[in-house]
Parts: structure tokens; sequence; C-alpha cells
């Protein structure tokens, strides 16, 4: 059996933070994930500037493309709305296996299912054992299954589903566009441009509105590609989209059960106002590894429930 003092389940941003901080400090750490990376994983791939800052990462020193995004175009109830901004975009096979490699932490490929404790330790399907367990492997992570479904439920009003596709673009301004609300969708739109000739496309949606006005979310999809032929989006490299879910903030219950700790998607901290995922991830891994550092509470009252502040004042950027 594999032993360590704190075991990650998930390799994602949330986790990467978590065990990158965590070693700060010389804790032995190690990170379960399921997949080998890099891996395809849905998602705008948007990036504020306090996500760098958190990392500690000046945007010259990412190693990978990094686009600028200094003009942001939001169409809400038929109008446009030009905004000043500085946001980032990476592809998230980059993003996800570059954070992880900077951990220097050892990495396991496996998918744990069974979690158990025994005395004060956690045991992860008979092979893994440690004295802190992080639950960061998103929606379905086992962690939230196993030790939280009970004491912080997930309000069906909180789920978000979407459907987005990345494709190759050579054309395009570097202006990042989002449809607040269009053609009745609950929800919002995106067209993310990324660095080296790429875009990421999508809709997503409340569930439960959509299920209340009888609608699907792949409904609102074909929509939008109609939308991005304007744009000069070839329709070709817009099918078979990928979907995936998540659920925006609501504070229901408990984010750490004794030592287990749950942080980014698997405790449900999108931002409420842009669904933004990655930001609160980075900061709930730092703040789990910090409580378990020093033995503090593990409490998210500072990380924001919106976006939307960042977006318009992105702030300073990094430096050491």
């Amino acid at each position: 059996m594999v032993a360590s003092e704190v075991i990650i389940i998930g390799g994602g941003p949330a986790g990467s933070s978590c065990a990158w901080m965590l070693r700060q400090y010389g804790m032995q750490v190690l990170i379960l994930e399921k997949e080998s990376l890099a891996r395809a994983k849905p998602c705008a791939g948007w990036i504020t500037p306090s996500v760098l800052r958190d990392l500690h990462v000046h945007p010259k020193e990412y190693p990978f493309g990094l686009l600028t995004m200094r003009k942001l175009t939001v169409h809400l109830f038929g109008k446009r709305l030009p905004l000043p901004t500085r946001q980032y975009s990476i592809r998230r096979s980059e993003f996800d296996s570059w954070l992880l490699q900077r951990t220097g932490v050892p990495v396991f490929t496996h998918r744990a299912c069974r979690i158990e404790r025994d005395g004060y330790s956690y045991v992860i399907d008979d092979a893994y054992r440690c004295r802190f367990l992080v639950g960061a492997a998103g929606t379905s992570c086992p962690v939230y299954g196993a030790l939280f479904r009970g004491v912080r439920p997930r309000p069906e009003d909180a789920l978000v589903i979407t459907l987005e596709k990345e494709i190759p673009s050579e054309d395009g301004d570097g202006t990042c566009r989002l449809w607040f609300f269009d053609e009745g969708l609950p929800g919002y739109a995106w067209y993310v441009p990324k660095e080296g000739g790429y875009l990421n496309v999508g809709v997503g949606g409340k569930f439960s509105r959509l299920k209340v006005n009888n609608q699907s979310i792949r409904d609102h999809w074909h929509a939008f590609t109609e939308k991005l032929k304007g744009l000069s989006v070839d329709p070709d490299h817009i099918s078979n989209p990928r979907g995936y879910a998540y659920y925006v903030r609501k504070d229901t219950g408990p984010v750490r059960n004794e030592n287990a700790y749950l942080v980014g998607d698997a405790a449900g901290l999108a931002t409420i106002d842009m669904g933004e995922g990655i930001g609160p991830a980075v900061k709930s891994g730092i703040l789990a590894a910090k409580s378990i550092i020093t033995g503090a509470p593990y409490s998210l009252a500072r990380l924001s429930r919106f976006s939307l502040k960042d977006i318009l004042l992105p702030g300073r950027e990094y430096s050491q």
C-alpha cells in the first residue's frame, strides 16, 4: 500500500494548486489522476489576471500559448456592449499538464472508487493511505460522493450544463464575445480566441430552467452555430460538441469534513455570474493547502462568488 501524508484526488487546477502550495512547505503529498495528461478538457479556457497572481506567475513566464484579450464584446438583450479589459485564454491540455508538472509531486494514474476511514487515516481502493484527503476531481469527485453528499447537498438550481468545441481558427481579431440570455438561453454562449490559431465556442445554461422551459441545451447549441456562421466559423468544425456539467456557488454545507477537503468543482465553486471555474479552483486549492499546513479553519469566505469585478477591474500583473 502506498502511503502519503496528503493524497489529492484529481490533477486539474484545483488539485495541482493545492499540491504546489503543500510542497512549498515540505509536506509529503501525491496526486491520483484518473487520466494521463495532456488530456482534452472541455473548457472555454478563460483565466482572469487573479489566477496568475495566485499562482505567482507572470504572463511572460507561462511557457505555452497565452493570449491576452484586451477587448470583450457583450451581447445582452439585443444590445452590443464593447468593453476594454485584460483577460487571458489558455488551452486546458497545456495548462493542466504544466500545472501538474510544476507541483513536483508524484502522480499516479488511478481512478479512485472506494474511500474508507481507518482510524485517523483514509484508505482509497485498498491501495493508498493518507492522513489528509483532498477531493479535486470535479463534479463527479469520489471524495464528495463518499464523505460530503449528505452534508453538502447540490441544489438542482445550481446545476449548469454545457456544450463546447475547440477548433482551429486562423481568422479573428482576438476579441472575446459573450451572449447572455440569447434566444431564451438561461445562461450564456461564448467565443473565446486562443493563441496559436485556436478558438473555443460553447453554450451553457441552468439545467432547472431548461427543464421548466422544455428546452434542451443541444437546441441552443444548434441556434448558436447558426450565429457563428456570421463570424466566419466553418460549420464543419463545430459538429459533435462535448458536454460537461458543473455547479455554481451555493454554500449548502461544509467543505471540510474532519481531515477531508473539497476544492474546485468538487465543491461546486463556479462563479454565479460567469460560471468561471478555474479561478475558484486555484484559490480553493491554495486555501485548503494552507489549512492543512497551519491547522487553521478551511474557509471560503474570502473566495468571491462573482467574476465581473475581476473582468472590469483586472488589477496589476504578478511580479516577484
